[in-house]
């Protein structure tokens, strides 16, 4: 009982990622650009998507929804993180902790599922493009969504109260700048077998279900752009699909590290560096992938522009 009261009055202490005096000011100028430039990027991609009406199809449905996420979870981790660098405190309550962990972990749970399902558009955009509005209809589009928040949130609901439950009677600075996963397991003592078990369970689910779909999606799309006699619509295929797939890799890639390795393989300077990868950088670098090579995007905010300049010289013109 006593180790009980301990746990949830006592607050963590992050070691963070400004560790290094010299170099603390030059990383919080980066990562507070990085994070601004996320919002800012992500934001203008909801804003065509839902201002222009050629981008009003699924994919970019879907795409505007990715953007959303992408905005929430970078949100849970690096505005306290810059916060706590200015005001020089480190230190996270156990409910605050408790909160952040069950948010970043629904969105990012999300978010796996989200890509995943994404590729199913893909497939249906190639494969069966006589049918693709059928196949990915208002209806389905907002299934996938339900799906994936449904994903996330089951990750959530089961794995937050099992880790904040373990009794963290040991240290309790965090070596990193967050609270993760792995690196709250390292913090807890006594037995965890069971939620080790359990989390590797929901990271199998969470990880290799969507990224089978994934794999199952692409290989289709392969085997009939192979298929294709025409060069102009193989080189189109892939422009199709290339973006979604370099997101998936950056972002999968990550995660299948940081969830599904053994934590004999993990280190508190592997963790860093692979989390603030995909929690803090492929957020920004989402929409910029998406934007630079896509057409539709790019004419979406020449249009914008154009539509806004007009509206400037009409101004200056009544002036």
């Amino acid at each position: 009982m006593d180790e009980d009261n301990k746990t949830f009055s006592s607050a963590f202490t992050f070691i963070g990622l400004f560790t290094n005096n010299k170099a603390s000011s030059f990383l919080f100028s980066i990562i507070c650009a990085i994070f601004f430039m996320a919002m800012t990027a992500n934001g203008v991609m909801i804003f065509l998507i839902y201002i222009d009406p050629h981008l009003h199809t699924p994919m970019y449905f879907l795409l505007s929804h990715l953007s959303f996420i992408d905005m929430m979870y970078i949100s849970t981790i690096v505005p306290k993180m810059l916060v706590d660098y200015l005001v020089g405190k480190r230190t996270i309550s156990f409910i605050a902790c408790t909160a952040q962990y069950f948010l970043y972990m629904g969105f990012v749970g999300a978010e796996f599922f989200l890509l995943g399902l994404m590729a199913y558009d893909r497939y249906v955009a190639i494969c069966n493009p006589l049918r693709y509005l059928v196949l990915m209809s208002h209806r389905v589009c907002w299934m996938i969504l339900a799906s994936s928040w449904f994903g996330g949130a089951l990750d959530s609901f089961l794995l937050t109260p099992i880790t904040m439950s373990l009794p963290f009677c040991a240290s309790h600075k965090i070596d990193h700048f967050f609270c993760e996963a792995p690196t709250m397991l390292r913090l807890a003592c006594g037995n965890k077998a069971a939620y080790e078990m359990v989390m590797y369970i929901c990271c199998v689910m969470m990880l290799l279900i969507p990224f089978s779909v994934v794999i199952a999606s692409y290989t289709q799309v392969l085997i009939t752009v192979h298929q294709m006699k025409s060069a102009e619509g193989k080189k189109k295929a892939f422009a199709t699909c290339s973006s979604h797939m370099m997101v998936v890799v950056l972002f999968y890639g990550a995660a299948l590290y940081t969830y599904m390795l053994p934590q004999s393989y993990h280190t508190p300077v592997k963790d860093k560096v692979f989390s603030a990868f995909y929690t803090i950088l492929t957020p920004l670098l989402n929409p910029l992938i998406y934007s630079l090579r896509n057409r539709d995007v790019t004419g979406a905010l020449q249009r914008v522009l154009a539509r806004c300049q007009g509206a400037h010289g009409m101004t200056r013109e009544e002036f």
